[in-house]
């Protein structure tokens, strides 16, 4: 009689996928320590550690938690080390239930296999709000494939709710992290609730809304309230934008403003014409008296009230030219290692850092359609017309249209061209590919029989539990 395998051939795969993300984690670990970090990070970190007053031009949400890791583990290295752990734990959840779903272990490894990609892989570890949001929408759509995977199952009340409350937590913190944000998040929040209930009622939906209400109003709420950081009015920025880039130096001379302020924005206006700055005219173009846009922003908005709606053809204008360049321009792939500061941090170890910007710079020069916001809005725009009729179809569709309404979210509100603005889409529309390719391969839910309730499973192949597949 013989003995009983150890370790069946679905466990052991399991464990190797564990494996393969654990080594992949430890890999990033070590070729962005410290963590990356641009201008904005290290304004971050200085709020973090309590060297700068707390503001609200960056999400306070990510200094805290910043503050809140370095109280516990005592290094700021903390953060990267979290991110790369979020980024990996999310992928290889993703790869079990794809694993489980479809059996495939090339599909399996292909969805870690994303992680690596030269698009994905280059900002993971750099500390920035862009990549907070992404990854933690990338987790709200592993808590939602895994309540796909277990609907079969039929899991108990107590499990659902506790894989929705924590779908909606990541989706809370994407938001909060970064605001244009919404538009991604809520068609991931659609797919976490088809996922978990096959045939939500309406009082399943009021519900699951209202928890996603609070979820993002009380942390809102709690840090305006007790961490109370400064207001800096960082909305005008995107006004000052459209204001000397829309009206000539001649139009805003006779602005009804300030006399300094008016000056200013002529002075503004003519020096992003010479230097052809199409945008970021606050940090590109413009004199910043010591108090930023604080003390400007209430003459700010109420000249562009006054001027955008009389000047509507080139507002539109101006708007869809930053947009285009955003699609068919997009630049900074790549966040070379740590800018200059006077904290005293540099790269961990330059040898790989190079070795990861040979690789990215590579590839985008090589293969610059990667990199550039027109392929990822088709890939997106596909995705959402043309998801398939497999397993996947519903996930492949919320990818698709988070993408593709993050994307365009930024026509009125972009500040830049930077890639790192189409980070979330090129990891959404990845997966979203990879799942339609799969979703082709296993059979559609069979329809409920009759008198079958509503919450029953999909079908799903499992994997055989056999060592030589």
């Amino acid at each position: 009689m013989g003995q009983m395998p150890w370790m069946s051939g679905v466990q052991r795969w399991v464990w190797g996928l564990v494996a393969v993300a654990a080594v992949c984690c430890l890999g990033t670990i070590a070729v962005f320590a410290p963590g990356y970090l641009s201008p904005d990070s290290l304004d971050q970190l200085r709020q973090a550690e309590g060297i700068k007053p707390l503001t609200d031009w960056h999400p306070p949400v990510l200094s805290l938690v910043w503050r809140a890791l370095i109280a516990v583990t005592g290094s700021f290295a903390s953060m990267a080390v979290l991110q790369s752990v979020v980024f990996w734990g999310a992928l290889w959840v993703l790869a079990r239930c794809v694993w489980e779903l479809t059996a495939s272990r090339a599909g399996s490894l292909a969805v870690l296999g994303v992680g690596l990609a030269p698009f994905v892989l280059t900002f993971v570890g750099v500390v920035w709000k862009d990549v907070h949001a992404a990854f933690a929408l990338l987790a709200a759509c592993a808590v939602a494939l895994t309540g796909l995977r277990l609907r079969e199952s039929r899991p108990r009340p107590a499990v659902r709710w506790g894989l929705f409350w924590l779908g909606v937590l990541f989706l809370a913190y994407a938001m909060l992290v970064r605001k244009n944000a919404f538009f991604a998040a809520i068609p991931v929040f659609v797919l976490l609730v088809l996922a978990l209930w096959r045939a939500p009622g309406r009082r399943t939906w009021v519900r699951c809304t209202a928890a996603l209400v609070v979820a993002l109003v009380v942390p809102a709420a709690a840090i305006s309230l007790f961490a109370r950081p400064l207001q800096t009015r960082q909305g005008a920025q995107i006004m000052l934008d459209d204001l000397v880039h829309v009206l000539k130096p001649e139009q805003l001379r006779s602005a009804q403003v300030s006399p300094d302020l008016r000056d200013r924005l002529v002075a503004s206006a003519q020096e992003c014409r010479r230097v052809g700055a199409l945008s970021d005219a606050y940090w590109a173009c413009y004199e910043r008296p010591a108090d930023g846009l604080r003390g400007d922003s209430g003459e700010i908005t109420s000249l562009w009230l006054r001027e955008m709606s009389g000047h509507v053809p080139h507002y539109l204008q101006y708007r869809l030219r930053l947009f285009t360049s955003l699609l068919f321009e997009t630049g900074y792939p790549y966040k070379a290692g740590i800018s200059r500061n006077d904290l005293g941090i540099e790269v961990a170890h330059p040898r790989l850092e190079d070795m990861l910007g040979t690789y990215v710079n590579g590839m985008a020069k090589d293969l610059p359609w990667l990199f550039r916001g027109w392929f990822w809005l088709a890939v997106a725009l596909v995705l959402t017309i043309r998801p398939g009729t497999g397993t996947f179809s519903m996930p492949v569709r919320a990818l698709g249209i988070s993408s593709a309404a993050y994307i365009l979210g930024y026509l009125p509100i972009m500040p830049a061209t930077d890639f790192r603005y189409l980070y979330w889409p090129a990891i959404a529309c990845s997966l979203g590919l990879l799942l339609l390719w799969l979703g082709r391969r296993t059979p559609s839910p069979r329809p409920a029989p009759p008198g079958a309730t509503a919450d029953r499973a999909v079908t799903a192949r499992q994997p055989a539990d056999a060592g030589g597949q």
